[in-house]
Formats: structure tokens, C-alpha cells, sequence
């Protein structure tokens, strides 16, 4: 009995679904990689568009692990649980490298400090509300959110390098930046407000 399962957890960590979202995980570095090296290290604009090309990979990859989970029947905790953080990191870790080489300024700064701060108040909400075995799930809008984040993000990742081509790339990005980042204050509330719910019962 303790063989098998030995051998099936091996096989869920390993499952294709999994490996999808190790690889958008692996991706973070490879992206922060490419920036540092076009700005800090003054390397060329290709290099932006290197980390745009990794950076939609990983994106492709968010849409497959949940497809390939629910065509083969893999999905589990352990996926559930990984997902939303390769998410994170790859979103806020492109964030502060935008920001650091200028990209994101001024007012559009508030725009990522709101994406960063609900992420890091929903993952301390989540949390506490799993310790209470409270359930909240993912509802269509919070995905949108999430591909909406990812298309700015991608844009601006591009920036300096788009801007050379078509000059409307940044701006299209700091705009869809500041829709996500409102789409993110919505989606927040519905975790908010559970939290604050069972914070009032106890």
C-alpha cells in the first residue's frame, strides 16, 4: 500500500499539466533576465523583444495546463495551489522590472502598486480562509483579470522595442494596465469580503 503511494504522487507533480506551469515558473528569471540586460546592462532593444517572446510562451502555457488537466482528468490541489502563484510571480516580477527601467512612471505607478498589493492581500485572505476550510472559487471575471494583466504586461514588455515599430505600443499598454488594475479592485472585493465575513463570526 505504501508503494503505490509512493509512485502516485511522483505522477501527479510530474503530470503534463504541472510541468506547463513549472515551465511558466522557469520563465520568470528568463524575462527578468532579458530586461536587466537591455536597461541596466544597456543591451539592445532586441532583448526586448526576446523576453516578449518568453513571456507570451509562458501565457500560452497558463491557457494550456487547465485544458490538458481537464481533458485528462489531472487536476488537483497540488496544480490548484500552483497555478495562481506562477501567475504572481511572473506578473509582479515583469511589474517591478517595468518599473525600474522607467517603463511604468508616474501615475501609472499606482496602477501596479494596486495589482501588487490585492495579490498580496488575496493570497494572505486565501490563506486564512482555507485554515477555516472556506472555499472561494475562481469566477470568470477574476480569469479575465488575469488575461488582461498578462496582454498589458505584454505590451509593455515590448515598449521601447514596440514603439520603434508602432509608436502607440506603451500607451496601449498603460491603458490595458490600468483597466486590469481596476478589474483587479473588483475581483478583490469578493475575497475581501469573505474574509471580513468569518474575521466577524470568530
Amino acid at each position: 500500500m505504501n508503494t503505490v503511494t509512493s509512485r502516485q504522487v511522483p505522477a501527479r507533480r510530474l503530470a503534463v499539466p504541472n510541468l506547463l506551469t513549472y515551465a511558466r515558473i522557469a520563465a520568470v528569471p528568463a524575462v527578468v533576465a532579458c530586461l536587466y540586460w537591455q536597461d541596466i546592462l544597456q543591451g539592445g532593444l532586441w532583448l526586448r523583444w526576446v523576453a516578449v517572446v518568453i513571456f507570451i510562451s509562458a501565457g500560452v502555457t497558463d491557457v494550456l495546463d487547465g485544458y490538458f488537466a481537464r481533458k485528462w482528468g489531472e487536476q488537483s490541489a497540488f496544480g490548484r495551489m500552483l497555478d495562481p502563484i506562477a501567475d504572481k510571480l511572473l506578473v509582479a516580477s515583469c511589474l517591478l522590472m517595468l518599473a525600474a527601467d522607467g517603463t511604468i512612471r508616474g501615475w501609472s505607478l499606482w496602477a501596479a502598486i494596486v495589482i501588487l498589493c490585492r495579490e498580496i492581500l488575496v493570497s494572505g485572505l486565501r490563506e486564512y480562509l482555507a485554515e477555516l476550510r472556506v472555499s472561494v472559487p475562481v469566477t470568470q471575471l477574476a480569469k479575465w483579470k488575469t488575461t488582461l494583466q498578462l496582454v498589458a504586461v505584454g505590451f509593455l514588455i515590448a515598449g521601447k522595442a514596440g514603439d520603434a515599430v508602432v509608436p502607440v505600443v506603451t500607451p496601449i499598454g498603460l491603458a490595458l494596465l490600468w483597466l486590469s488594475a481596476l478589474l483587479t479592485l473588483y475581483t478583490g472585493w469578493d475575497y475581501f469580503r469573505a474574509g471580513v465575513r468569518h474575521l466577524t463570526e470568530d
